[in-house]
């Protein structure tokens, strides 16, 4: 483990604290009676709630576009143009994917495979074409009532190859709960179906289909006690490259007030060399026998859902500069609208919408990674992970952080370092990647079925307060906490749960990325000078 000196701040919500912070009045304002029925563009959509409170309302799997079936199938989202009643009970269904098989990982903890299942989509839940759904959580409170409450809209990972929101991994009922925040995941496709690649064809789908979701969430949070005025996107892994995406694409128009990216951003991973997603949707076309059909795409729009996937699935991914890091077959892929071919430009001018970030990665992001690397055969070597871990996450971003400074952008960087028993994979998993997110939902004892400790609620509570500070105001929020905005001359990374204390400390940022100005940024291909102000 490693030790340094910090200065530090440990958040202590007391009740009084909380009830500040978090709902006023809870007990006297809990109506949840005039909650439980929304009105919105699609028309009523009704909740029910949450089994872990009497006033969070959940509202699961809510349609907000419609189909991608048919003439809609490898084309754009369209707006839902009809209106019915709702019943917002289940979760919607996962859009296609494939989820990787069980690998027997030596030294594996008893929650290890379960967790890992809820984790990559591998739980068995159900698919359909039919996946565009949301999911949102709100507790009953006067800000409710005044449709004040700030709005976390999350992306899942799943290098855009798998993820669902079907997953006890990211319910929002725990974060609605402790915070008086309105949490909101969305699906959005995946693989093939949501990046074909197909040549003259739109790209990427599942980018755009965010798009649409955050369109729903400004047009009709307000009915379930949200600002449409203050939404913050967020997302982990290829969501946090997705979210940061979003900032070039949207630059003019971002509809969001706030950006966090855990564990991603633009130049955390490679995107496949020109020609390569062409020359899979083309070994795709001809498996499900459409190459010679005289209209190439009608064939694959009428073909079944499940032949294409199966298809898709069979082709193997790209290698990149790192053993622990291949490319998906399909993949975001610049088209020059929604992913760009030189973000170190355009992040260099200053070309992307000037909304605050707060980014960030865990320290043993490669105890995730080794998993699949040990499934094909592959053990790194040392030299081999802490490259990794440079060029994909603390230098990427160490690089956004200094970028949105330079441009006069707030932000902050956080590195996650808890390692908790119910979370643990195997004895030296560490804090793994997409382990933070645990701290965010707050439903690690529903993941791993084995309870959590005093300490590990404590920094539950403190990193959730965080994320609501800053969701509630991108600008200033986490300043107000005592959190540092990112400055490389400073003490000023965000080390939270340094061995397992529930607290918050700030460290100078070479104590990890001072390598940075002689590493290839993945993303980029370029070597990534820290921005020194």
């Amino acid at each position: 483990m490693l030790f340094f000196k910090a200065k530090s701040a440990v958040l202590i919500l007391s009740a009084a604290t909380a009830a500040t912070a978090s709902v006023d009045d809870t007990a006297s304002t809990c109506n949840t009676q005039r909650f439980l029925t929304v009105s919105t563009s699609n028309g009523p959509v009704i909740g029910h709630a949450a089994s872990n409170s009497d006033c969070v309302i959940e509202y699961l799997g809510i349609p907000f576009a419609q189909p991608p079936v048919g003439d809609l199938r490898f084309a754009p989202p369209a707006k839902i143009t009809s209106k019915s009643s709702y019943e917002a009970t289940n979760y919607g269904a996962d859009c296609p994917l494939t989820p990787s098989k069980p690998v027997a990982y030596p030294g594996f903890t008893p929650q290890a495979q379960q967790i890992v299942n809820y984790f990559a989509s591998a739980a068995g839940t159900p698919q359909s074409e039919d996946c565009l759904t949301l999911n949102i959580w709100s507790k009953a409170t006067q800000n409710s009532l005044k449709a004040t409450k700030p709005v976390l809209v999350f992306f899942y990972g799943g290098r855009f190859t798998i993820g669902n929101t079907d997953s006890p991994f990211y319910t929002g009922k725990y974060f609605a709960d402790a915070e008086d925040i309105v949490v909101v995941t969305v699906n959005y496709r995946l693989n093939i179906f949501g990046f074909p690649g197909a040549p003259g064809s739109t790209q990427n789908l599942g980018l755009r289909d965010q798009r649409a979701a955050v369109e729903w969430v400004r047009d009709n949070i307000k009915q379930f006690g949200g600002d449409p005025n203050r939404i913050t996107i967020s997302g982990q892994s290829a969501g946090g490259v997705a979210v940061d995406y979003w900032t070039y694409a949207y630059e003019k128009d971002p509809i969001v007030n706030g950006v966090i990216a855990h564990s991603g951003n633009v130049f955390s991973f490679p995107v496949n060399a020109p020609g390569v997603p062409e020359k899979n949707w083309d070994t795709v076309v001809a498996a499900v026998n459409c190459a010679s059909a005289s209209d190439v795409m009608a064939c694959m729009r009428e073909a079944d859902w499940q032949a294409i996937k199966a298809a898709a699935a069979g082709i193997k991914p790209t290698p990149s500069t790192s053993v622990l890091r291949s490319i998906p077959a399909f993949y975001p892929m610049p088209d020059e609208e929604i992913v760009f071919s030189d973000y170190v430009n355009l992040t260099s001018s200053g070309s992307f919408a000037k909304v605050p970030m707060l980014l960030g990665n865990n320290h043993d992001e490669d105890g995730y990674y080794r998993i699949p690397a040990y499934a094909a055969g592959i053990i790194p070597t040392d030299a081999q992970v802490a490259s990794f871990l440079l060029e994909s996450f603390t230098c990427p971003v160490s690089h956004q952080a200094s970028a949105r400074r330079a441009h006069g952008v707030p932000a902050w960087a956080y590195r996650y370092m808890a390692d908790w028993n119910n979370t643990r994979l195997y004895p030296t998993s560490g804090a793994y990647h997409g382990v933070d997110l645990h701290m965010i939902f707050g439903a690690s004892a529903d993941v791993s079925g084995l309870p959590t400790t005093a300490d590990q609620r404590s920094l539950t509570k403190l990193m959730q307060h965080a994320w609501y500070s800053f969701s509630n105001n991108p600008s200033s929020g986490l300043r107000s906490i005592g959190w540092p905005q990112f400055n490389q001359k400073t003490d000023s990374l965000i080390v939270l749960g340094q061995n397992n204390a529930p607290k918050a400390q700030f460290v100078h940022p070479s104590i990890f990325n001072s390598p940075c100005p002689n590493v290839t940024l993945a993303g980029s291909g370029t070597v990534g000078s820290a921005i020194a102000n």
